[in-house]
């Protein structure tokens, strides 16, 4: 079946980058929307970011301003690019795929701010 394979996740200190892809693999007909969020330890999974098919953006309040989102629509692959990235970044990511219906999940990557 499809499933959503991420990449890029790892170390970095604060006020680094990181750059979060996810794609589609298995058969996909049309363009899904898309995202990202993230489950820091101890606290609930939380929203970072959304694409729409169309390319409609919302970033969260707590990121606006340093991550970015954007895909690739031919491929359903998204990215997350996360700029001065504070401890508080600190969590796992998981992407996301809107189906019809229902949802689909990446298996998550873990994203460690720290000096």
């Amino acid at each position: 079946q499809v499933q959503l394979v991420e990449s890029g996740g790892g170390w970095v200190q604060p006020g680094g980058s990181l750059r979060l892809s996810c794609a589609a693999s298995g058969s996909i007909t049309s363009i899904k929307p898309m995202g990202w969020f993230r489950q820091p330890p101890g606290k609930q999974r939380e929203l970072v970011a959304t694409i729409s098919s169309g390319g409609f953006t919302n970033i969260a309040d707590s990121v606006k301003g340093r991550f970015t989102i954007s895909r690739i629509n031919a491929q359903n692959t998204v990215y997350l690019q996360m700029n001065s990235l504070k401890p508080e970044d600190t969590a796992v990511y998981y992407c996301r795929m809107l189906l019809a219906p229902g949802t689909l999940w990446g298996q998550g990557t873990q994203v460690t701010v720290s000096s």
